[in-house]
Parts: structure tokens; sequence; C-alpha cells
């Protein structure tokens, strides 16, 4: 029997002593991709002899810079790796890198599929435990089973030990600040101020706060002439409304097409702040160790979503005793009658205070 074989023997361990080769599967989306990082640097502290590859989309290749010993393997869902055939073909190629387990940190129809190619050849495959039961009780109208359930970085983690390389995140260290580019540099403009980020949008309007309100905090933060302000979206309807902002407010900048991706990420590293949504924007940031507040409308922080390593009182929620179906969905996609306006309930002078005390 060949190494490579060996590891899966009952009587040895991955951690024994064998050069093992992880696959970590995580196609999407940019939130939950963003979330595996602290998870990730923890692993390769833990265990730096061990090699890791993940597979997801080509766009989040640079979420993954400065993880030593990692690769990124390229998912073309939508083109040669599209469907059965095509998921048949990713899981070949995967093979061929000289992978020896595979951690499933998605636990979707595609790698449910990729799982079955994998165990066909011996390898041993370990799936998130999604904890859907529970988000379930959480998030129903009647018998709601109000408590904070398992972090999502936890649950990446559980996987891990489930392949026999347990870790500890209490062990997570962030990494330095990185420098910034020229380009980077002359759209700060040298600011001596303090950098905050402000991500307005999300997926759905049920955990968007009102654009009117989000004004109301950037007049009070652009007045207040502390802090430089740095506004991140995404696509042409948030860029418009950006461009908006930063023509009336002289310490605003609209940062969507002027950076490209990784250049984005460099800045959301040096920022003094994030505030964002409950989306893929406050996850980025707290991956580099960024305080980040976060705005919760018809979700919670109690479904396991809080960004990594981030004090509750970061995030702000609704009125509750009002909105007392909170949360009514995981992911913002489900609004009971009467629950459309619950971000009214957050005023301007509650997020303005937890700033200025960030």
């Amino acid at each position: 029997m060949n190494k490579k074989n060996s590891i899966a023997k009952k009587d040895k361990t991955f951690s024994d002593g064998f050069d093992a080769h992880i696959l970590v599967i995580r196609l999407s989306a940019m939130g939950d991709v963003a979330m595996t990082i602290p998870v990730l640097r923890t692993f390769r502290t833990t265990y730096p002899n061990v090699k890791i590859t993940v597979v997801t989309r080509k766009f989040f290749t640079p979420i993954f810079n400065g993880i030593e010993n990692l690769e990124v393997f390229h998912a073309d869902v939508e083109g040669k790796h599209k469907g059965v055939l095509g998921l048949s073909r990713l899981s070949r190629e995967l093979r061929g890198v000289g992978i020896t387990a595979v951690a499933d940190l998605h636990n979707v129809l595609r790698s449910n599929i990729l799982k079955r190619f994998f165990e066909f050849r011996g390898i041993k495959v370990v799936q998130v435990d999604k904890g859907r039961a529970e988000k379930k009780a959480l998030t129903r109208s009647k018998n709601k089973v109000f408590k904070q359930l398992k972090t999502t970085h936890q649950r990446y983690a559980d996987v891990f030990s489930g392949l026999e390389f347990p870790i500890d995140l209490k062990n997570h260290s962030f990494p330095p600040k990185t420098s910034l580019t020229p380009k980077i540099l002359n759209l700060v403009q040298n600011s001596t101020k303090k950098w905050l980020g402000i991500a307005p949008f999300a997926q759905y309007e049920s955990k968007t706060y009102p654009l009117s309100l989000m004004i109301a905090v950037i007049e009070a933060l652009d007045q207040d002439d502390t802090f430089k302000i740095f506004l991140f979206g995404g696509g042409k309807k948030e860029a418009d409304i950006l461009n908006n902002i930063d023509s009336k407010y002289k310490n605003a900048i609209n940062v969507v097409g002027k950076l490209n991706f990784q250049e984005e990420l460099q800045l959301i590293g040096n920022l003094d702040g994030m505030l964002s949504m409950d989306s893929g924007n406050a996850h980025l940031a707290a991956m580099y160790g960024v305080p980040t507040i976060t705005l919760w409308g018809v979700t919670h922080p109690f479904a396991g979503f809080m960004p990594f390593g981030q004090p509750i009182e970061y995030a702000i929620l609704p009125n509750l005793a009002k909105y007392d179906q909170i949360p009514t969905s995981i992911y913002g996609n489900k609004i009971p009658e009467g629950y459309e306006k619950v971000m009214h309930t957050i005023r301007p002078e509650t997020i303005l205070k937890v700033v200025n005390t960030l």
C-alpha cells in the first residue's frame, strides 16, 4: 500500500507523520468564503506540513492571499465544470493534484456529487453540519427556540476535526497589515483621519438599512470631520448611489469601480473600522481583525453568522420587543407581513454612538 492510501487505515490518523493534502470545498458565497479564512489560518499554524488546496470560484482567489502552503483551484461551474459530467471532470482534475482527504465546507448539491466521486476512489470526505434543524427551530414563528447556535467558523473547524485534524480557533492570530499600493494611496488621499468603511447594501432588502437613514449617519460622520469614509458596494445601481453620496460629502469616497477586488481587500485590511449589514463585507473586514459593526434586520447573530472575533456589542439589532419573530430567516429571504420596516427601528444616533465608542 502506498503512502497516499495508507492514511485511510483504521489504525492510522491523518496527523501521525504522513504528509497529507486536504482539499477544501467552498464554492460560494463571498461572506461564507471569507469565514473560512480564520479557520484555515488556524489550521496552517497547527499543521504547517499539511498542504491545502481550496476549490472555489476564480473571483474569490484574493481572499486566500497570505496563507502559506495553500493553493486555489478554480471551479468553472458555469463552463467546463457544469453539470454532473463537468463535476466528474473537476473531481479527476482535483485527484490529479494528489489530495488525500476532503473537507466539504459547503454541503450543497454540487459538493455532494463531488463527494460521491471522491468516495468511489477511496478518498475520505467530511462535510459541514449546517445545523438545519436547529436553524429551523430558531427561525420559526411558533415554538421558536431562541438561543445562540454554533458559529459557522466552529462548524468549519469541526470538519477538520472529523478528518482527525482538530484545531482550536482560540489559537488564531491575525496577519500584519499589508502595504498599500500607490493606486490605493492616491485614492485615500493620504488621509490621516480615521479610516471607516461603510458597506450599506445586502442581498435582501430585509437586512439593508434604509438609505435615507444611512445618509443621515454619513452626514453626521462627515460633519464630525474625524473619519475618512470609504463606501463599498457592487454593480451599477449601487455605484450610482454611492457616487451621489461621494459628491455631497467631503469625507466620503466611493470605492466601487476604482479598485479591483484584490485592491479593495488591501484597503479593507487597513481600515480602522467597518460598518456593514449582515453581509459579505462584514466578514471580509473581520477576517483581517478590523473592528466591524453590523446592522441586523430580520436575521440575527444567534444563527451563527456573527463576524469572526467581534463582540456582540458591535451587532446593532432592531426592536426585538416589537418584532418578536426575529429571526424570521437565516439569510433574510423570508419576511413575515408587517416586518418590512424592522430596520427603521435602528436610529442613526445608536449607530453613531457605537462608531464613536469603537
